[in-house]
C-alpha cells in the first residue's frame, strides 16, 4: 500500500549533557565514553517537561511548517517506554496539547523499535475507509529513569521526541515494501526497569535496592541486538528480492556505535550509507530514528524513490526493520 508521508519533526531539549559534564557527576571520562559508546553529548529535558511536551512541540512546529490543522487527525500512534503516567495514555495527554480533538489516541510500549511498531501499525489503519491521517510519535525522557551512580548505563540515554505524519494516498509517494517485527520475552531481563508495575510497585524498599532506575547488562544486549538487527534486516531485503547494494540508506537505532558497526559489516553496506548522529543525542529509544530521519530532511540526503531501510532493538526484548521506498 502507498501513502505519503506529508511532514516530519522532531524536537530535543535545549539541556546538554557533554561527557565533560558526566565526568563530574560520575566516575567516567569522555574518552571511555566515546570510545565505547560514540556519544559526546546528550539532551536532558527539563524538571517541568514531561514526554508529551517533548512530542508537542515537535508537532506544534510541524503544523507551522505545512500549515496542518491538528483537527483533521484520525488516530495518534505514541510509542514511548517513559509516560507521562501510568495509566493514562500518554497519546491522549499529547491530543489534547496539540489540539487533536478528532483524533483517537493510543500508547504502545516496544521500548527502542517502538516508532517502526507504530509505522506498521499505521499503514493498517490507513486501508481503513475511515482513516485518512495518521501521526506516528517516538518520544522518551530516559533521564528520569537513569541512575546516576551506575556509569554503564547513565552515560548512554538522552531524552526527544520525533514524529511522522503519514496521509492516505492510493497513488502515494512512499510506501512500505517489507517489513518484520520481532520479540522474545525470554531476554526481558537483559534491560529493565524493574520496579514501577505491578509486579514490583514503586516503594521505600524499591528507592533503597535502586530498583527504580534502568538495569543493562551489556555485553548480552550488545550480542542479541546485532544478532536480531541483522536477522530482522535481511529478512525484509529477502522478502523484496532486491540487492543490499540497491539500498540506498540505512537508519539504524542510534543505541551504540559499536552496535551500528558490527552490523553494517554484518550486512555488507559501506559507512557512506549509514546515517550516524548518536554523538549528539546518544540513545533516545523510539525517539532516535523520526529524529534522525528529521535531521536527513533538513540536510537534503533524502531524495524521491530512495530505498531506506529502518532497523532498531530494545528492551522486551523487541527488534524490527522496516523497508521504504521514500
Amino acid at each position: 500500500m502507498s501513502f505519503e508521508i506529508i511532514g516530519i519533526s522532531s524536537y530535543v531539549p535545549e539541556i546538554v549533557l557533554t561527557n565533560k559534564d558526566l565526568e563530574k557527576i560520575v566516575e567516567t571520562s569522555d574518552e571511555w565514553i566515546t570510545e565505547r559508546t560514540g556519544i559526546k553529548e546528550r539532551r536532558m529535558a527539563k524538571e517541568e517537561e514531561v514526554t508529551s511536551d517533548l512530542a508537542a512541540k515537535a508537532a506544534n512546529k510541524l503544523f507551522k511548517e505545512i500549515n496542518f490543522d491538528p483537527s483533521k487527525l484520525d488516530a495518534i500512534i505514541f510509542a514511548t517506554a517513559t509516560p507521562d503516567n501510568l495509566i493514562a495514555s500518554t497519546a491522549c495527554n499529547f491530543q489534547t496539547k496539540i489540539g487533536a480533538k478528532n483524533a483517537f489516541a493510543f500508547d504502545i510500549s516496544a521500548a527502542c523499535p517502538g516508532f517502526l511498531y507504530g509505522l506498521i501499525i499505521a499503514e493498517g489503519l490507513l486501508k481503513s475507509e475511515k482513516i485518512n491521517y495518521v501521526m506516528v510519535v517516538g518520544a522518551e525522557t530516559l533521564s528520569r529513569y537513569l541512575d546516576w551512580l551506575d556509569r554503564t548505563t547513565c552515560v548512554l540515554f538522552g531524552d526527544g521526541a520525533g514524529l511522522m505524519l503519514l496521509k492516505k494516498e492510493d497513488k502515494g509517494k512512499n510506501k512500505i515494501i517489507s517489513w518484520d517485527l520481532g520479540s522474545d520475552g525470554n531476554l526481558r531481563e537483559l534491560l529493565i526497569m524493574p520496579a514501577g508495575g505491578v509486579s514490583f510497585p514503586f516503594s521505600k524498599e524499591a528507592l533503597e535496592k535502586r530498583m527504580c532506575y534502568i538495569k543493562m547488562k551489556g555485553r548480552e544486549v550488545f550480542k542479541n541486538a546485532v544478532l536480531k538487527m541483522q536477522e530482522s534486516a535481511e529478512k525484509v531485503i529477502q522478502m523484496a528480492k532486491i540487492k543490499t547494494s540497491e539500498i540506498d540508506w540505512i537508519i539504524p537505532h542510534q543505541a551504540n556505535i559499536r552496535i551500528i558497526e558490527a552490523l553494517r559489516e554484518r550486512l555488507g553496506i559501506p559507512r557512506e550509507k549509514v546515517y550516524v548522529n548518536i554523538e549528539k543525542y546518544g540513545n533516545t529509544s523510539a525517539a532516535s530514528i523520526p529524529i534522525a530521519l528529521r535531521e536527513m530532511v533538513e540536510k537534503n540526503l533524502l531524495k524521491k524513490g530512495n530505498i531506506i531501510l529502518l532497523t532498531s532493538f530494545g528492551a522486551g526484548f523487541t527488534w524490527g526493520s522496516v523497508l521504504m521506498e521514500w
